[in-house]
């Protein structure tokens, strides 16, 4: 079933989301997002995916990271009951610690009510994990894996954000663009169940919701996303797309503590400080993170360098520390290194 993946099942660099959309919805730029509808699935776009990751902090001050994303892609653009379905599922759940980084996935069909989303009441859901409440500003948070779970409380503190042009984010030069908004606000509670035992846990999560059908250009090898909040209250969401003979393209949302937006293109810049040898990849673990038109001048570490999930597609994807012009803690995902 992985082979069926469009994009999803291609090397690290996720080339196969640069590929061709024949049949498929695209983005427009002025179309409005509507909620609480769009908090669900598309199924006339090729891909999707609702990504929550959470830092996190337990009682003797130990910092932990969770990850939680469901990817919908889709054979055809459309939806059918049962094995008709052209919809395909699957999940990653993770949890790193300063000395551990744990990680699965499940595969499932769509149609047949495995897998899914509903947005009203919201649930997101494959096998036996979920994303589920009355509304989207309380949701409660569950994986499971052979080495861990989790069972989290969601609870949103501010708005949701929209990405780019009111939700429509433009990903490359060439216009290549995905429909993208944000919830960076929750605060969270729960439980992480480790190989050692149980461990309570308090802090902050940031859920993205992104679909589209051809939001890479086919000259982008990866990208390099930073989910960065500010003990200030203000947030940064920031990501550049590398090309291997160009400059690539890069965006910034920044996110004052009422949530008012400022977009900013070509003004992010990360640049890599040190690189890690993960199982994987060489992959850059240290960066310095500007945004001049906001002050912001950082550096972002990796709480631990071996957070690569090798999965299908394997990526590095973990929690970082903040420090400099700004202190705080955030996500970094990064894909297409060797």
């Amino acid at each position: 079933m992985l082979s069926c993946l469009p994009g999803l099942a291609q090397a690290q660099g996720f080339a196969g989301l640069g590929g061709e959309a024949d049949g498929f919805g695209l983005p427009a730029r002025g179309h409005v997002l509507t909620f609480p509808a769009d908090h669900g699935a598309h199924p006339d776009f090729r891909i999707e995916w609702w990504y929550v990751t959470a830092n996190l902090t337990g009682p003797d001050g130990t910092p932990y990271g969770l990850q939680w994303t469901l990817f919908r892609s889709a054979l055809a653009p459309r939806e059918a009951a049962g094995w008709d379905s052209p919809q395909i599922w699957l999940g990653h759940a993770a949890v790193t610690t300063p000395d551990d980084h744990l990680f699965t996935q499940r595969l499932a069909r769509g149609g047949i009510g495995q897998a899914g989303v509903t947005p009203t009441p919201f649930a997101a859901w494959i096998d036996d994990w979920r994303m589920a409440g009355p509304d989207f500003d309380a949701l409660e948070l569950a994986a499971s894996g052979p080495a861990f779970a989790y069972d989290m409380t969601l609870t949103a503190q501010g708005p949701l954000v929209r990405h780019g042009e009111d939700g429509f984010s433009v990903k490359s030069g060439e216009g290549q663009a995905s429909y993208y908004y944000s919830q960076p606000f929750f605060d969270v509670a729960g439980r992480l169940t480790l190989p050692e035992g149980p461990v309570e846990v308090t802090g902050t999560a940031w859920f993205d919701h992104e679909w589209s059908s051809q939001p890479l250009s086919d000259r982008q090898t990866g990208w390099d996303w930073f989910s960065l909040s500010f003990e200030d209250g203000t947030k940064l969401m920031g990501f550049q797309l590398r090309e291997n003979d160009a400059a690539g393209y890069s965006y910034a949302s920044w996110i004052a503590a009422d949530g008012t937006t400022t977009p900013y293109v070509g003004a992010f810049e990360a640049e890599p400080l040190e690189t890690a040898r993960t199982d994987g990849a060489q992959v850059p673990v240290r960066w310095a993170v500007r945004l001049p038109e906001e002050s912001v001048s950082v550096e972002v570490e990796a709480l631990n360098a071996a957070a690569w999930n090798a999965l299908s597609p394997p990526y590095w994807e973990g929690p970082v520390t903040v420090s400099g012009s700004h202190e705080g803690k955030g996500y970094l995902e990064i894909t297409g290194y060797e």
